[in-house]
């Protein structure tokens, strides 16, 4: 059985159904947030599609996180039949992006909207990241993974992310599309990712 037919038959769907999930969670961070910027750390297509608008925006690194594409989606750029994938932060490493300030009078719409688009089925875990910036530290929203959720894709061999790469399609396209989006969007902003490259060349 290969990777690709052994998610398919095991794994719970990350992406299945959008909803508008709100819930405690939601609320706690809109506490945390209230009267103050906020500060969003993209790593993936937050570098190219943000979806709203910033009063700055900073090159970041954060440490203890890594950028990794092994987040099953069988909604967004896969499907039930052949599951793709999106990335997601997962423990270890580090991982430059972008932070992003939101202004206050705005920071709570953004938020919303931000949970609505990166937590429909409540599978990333929110967390607050410090990222260094020329204004000092911030603490930054960023859409985390653990190991242990039934998202994460585990080891992948090159023969599963060639199949990926030239099959995986879902509402919002390719799961290749979205990973040379990101790469190139890394490059436009003067970061390297050797790790994604070296992926991407499993398309060829």
């Amino acid at each position: 059985m290969t990777d690709i037919q052994a998610v398919t038959a095991q794994a719970p769907a990350a992406d299945s159904s959008p909803t508008h999930f709100k819930g405690d969670l939601l609320d706690h961070f809109r506490a945390q947030t209230a009267g103050q910027d906020l500060w969003v750390f993209g790593y993936a297509s937050l570098l190219w599609r943000p979806e709203f608008e910033a009063q700055e925006q900073h090159l970041s690194r954060v440490w203890g996180w890594h950028r990794a594409l092994k987040m099953w989606s069988r909604l967004n750029r896969g499907s039930p039949e052949c599951p793709g994938l999106v990335f997601a932060l997962l423990p270890g490493g580090s991982c430059q992006g972008v932070a992003y300030r939101v202004a206050r009078d705005q920071a709570d719409a953004v938020l919303v909207r931000l949970w609505e688009r990166e937590m429909p089925m409540d599978i990333y875990t929110p967390s607050w990241l410090p990222c260094a910036t020329p204004q000092g530290t911030v603490r930054a929203l960023a859409f985390t993974l653990p190991r242990s959720s039934p998202s994460y894709t585990g080891h992948l061999s090159a023969e599963s992310y060639r199949q990926i790469f030239q099959q995986a399609c879902g509402r919002f396209g390719t799961t290749f599309d979205y990973a040379l989006q990101t790469y190139r969007s890394l490059q436009a902003h003067g970061i390297e990712d050797r790790a994604l490259a070296a992926l991407l060349r499993h398309a060829d």
